[in-house]
């Protein structure tokens, strides 16, 4: 993965097939790009249904040769910029009510996963059209995950909550997690996404036909997807529950087990905690959420009790 900023005198280019119907949205980006032979200067424009008249610039912040531009581009183009701006436009998005404005997006930084963008930072000036103030804008984009409650019932009697141990270097500490991972696709494989995961991260398959999304239980204002950090990070994620009954053996093989894709920088160990004591084994906003959507939805009934 490799991050980079942008010079003030390269704007975003948009070539002339790049006019994009989003996946499940009415919202149409209009992209014109603008050249001379003085200047390799190129500009972006987008045009918003919720602002016809009031065209978007997509520029790019200082710093780095136009040898770069096509990550750039391809980062306008990109599942995660798309799925910023359908949420802007969705019915509890910030342009619904017309109070306020997208003036210009200016793109920070791009981190590539191979060939694919995994993140993206960019700063978006959105202002109060009441007053003429903007509102924080600064968006580290990383797009939708999933994550998974596992809790498997051993037949002495305990239920074990399958963590990973991982290390997370944002901060600074070794972190028992639930297994999770993002979505490498527009695809939207939510339940694909949780059972490749937990593979990949504990090593056991799960059974498509058996999880549970909890966040389906959210209102559906909620979009049925829970952010964990909305002040700074456009993650949203859906919490997946899976239960099943092993034997002690089973416990004892995964306690401590390696697993990870080592060749992604993924040094994990699996650790296993009696669920009575979950709630306070761990800092991990995903175990804290899931604990929450799991003992309420069996508090209403939308889940079985065991």
């Amino acid at each position: 993965m490799s991050g980079f900023t942008l010079p003030t005198r390269l704007f975003l280019a948009c070539p002339s097939r790049a006019l994009h119907r989003l996946h499940h949205s009415k919202l149409m980006l209009y992209c014109k790009m603008s050249s001379s032979s003085s200047s390799s200067s190129l500009t972006h424009s987008i045009t918003l249904p919720s602002q016809p008249t009031e065209p978007v610039n997509v520029a790019a912040a200082a710093g780095v040769s136009s040898s770069d531009f096509r990550r750039v581009e391809n980062a306008v183009d990109s599942s995660l910029f798309k799925n910023w701006l359908r949420n802007l436009e969705s019915e509890t998005g910030i342009l619904a009510d017309g109070t306020m404005t997208l003036k210009q997006v200016i793109i920070q930084g791009v981190d590539m996963f191979g060939e694919r963008i995994g993140f993206l930072k960019f700063k978006a000036d959105i202002l109060d059209k009441g007053s003429g103030h903007k509102v924080p804008g600064i968006v580290f984009a990383r797009g939708p995950a999933v994550a998974v409650l596992i809790l498997l019932e051993s037949d002495d009697g305990e239920t074990y909550a399958v963590l990973t141990e991982q290390v997370r270097v944002p901060t600074g500490k070794i972190v028992l997690e639930l297994p999770a991972g993002m979505l490498d696709d527009d695809e939207g494989d939510f339940v694909g996404t949780a059972v490749r995961e937990v593979e990949e991260e504990i090593g056991i398959k799960l059974r498509k036909e058996e999880m549970v999304d909890l966040t389906a239980f959210l209102d559906p204002s909620t979009g049925h997807r829970i952010f964990p950090s909305p002040g700074g990070c456009d993650e949203e994620i859906s919490v997946f529950l899976y239960r099943r009954q092993v034997e002690q053996e089973t416990i004892r093989q995964l306690q401590g087990k390696e697993t990870g894709l080592r060749e992604h920088g993924e040094f994990i160990k699996v650790r296993l905690v009696p669920y009575r004591e979950l709630w306070r084994k761990t800092a991990d906003a995903k175990v804290l959420m899931s604990i929450g959507l799991y003992e309420m939805a069996q508090r209403v009934g939308l889940v079985p009790r065991h």
